[in-house]
């Protein structure tokens, strides 16, 4: 579970949330499939409609230009992005996402990342903390608009009832081009790691490690 900290200025976030506006919510359970749908509570845009579309494109190239959420999630194929209204006494209850979905553009993904990216100041509603659970036991975030959290896919996972004011947020899923969680942390520190280095030698073997380790383990 990664937080990441402005991928959207704010002048960037009321833009989204002004073209939020104009775009029609409807019942999120229509996009929830088996036991999902009987613990979510919310509304959402409809991913063909154009404007939703020109706002995931928006969003997508935010995140595309971090260059943490690009070396954590080296992404191969995006789903179509939704984004999510909860009202008060919404929630999305304890539940996991599909292994595949439907791919951007067309076709199927396996959904090894998922992310939320956060459009709400967090003055400005209660509760809606997305909760992920792991062996160290569940995490909360409830970051500043503009933040993102990315988790594996694979986590059971909530977001918490909202109590009071509005929560607004885009969530997607991501198939990587690197499968296994390990080997992308190992290609992480590297990456970390190559970045601290001067540019000469010590650089240009790192260079080599995380492309010959990404030969190893990525699938294009």
């Amino acid at each position: 579970m990664l937080t990441l900290s402005d991928v959207l200025p704010q002048d960037d976030v009321r833009r989204v949330r002004e073209g939020l506006a104009n775009l029609t919510f409807r019942d999120g359970r229509a996009t929830a499939l088996g036991s999902a749908r009987q613990v979510k509570s919310n509304r959402q845009t409809q991913a063909s409609e154009a404007g939703t579309q020109a706002l995931a494109r928006f969003v997508r190239q935010a995140l595309e230009r971090h260059p943490v959420f690009m070396a954590w999630a080296r992404p191969a194929r995006w789903s179509n992005l939704i984004f999510s209204r909860y009202a008060p006494g919404d929630a999305y209850g304890l539940h996991t996402d599909a292994p595949f979905m439907e791919a951007e553009g067309g076709g199927r993904l396996r959904t090894d990342l998922s992310f939320t990216l956060f459009l709400s100041p967090v003055e400005t509603y209660q509760g809606g903390a997305l909760e992920v659970h792991g062996p160290e036991g569940a995490r909360q975030a409830r970051p500043e608009a503009g933040s993102a959290v990315i988790y594996a896919t694979g986590a059971l996972h909530q977001v918490t009832p909202v109590t009071k004011g509005e929560r607004l947020a885009c969530v997607g899923w991501i198939e990587s081009q690197v499968r296994r969680a390990d080997e992308r942390e190992v290609l992480f520190d590297l990456e970390r790691l190559r970045a601290s280095l001067p540019d000469g030698e010590a650089r240009l073997t790192a260079d080599k490690a995380i492309g010959t380790l990404l030969r190893m383990w990525g699938e294009v």
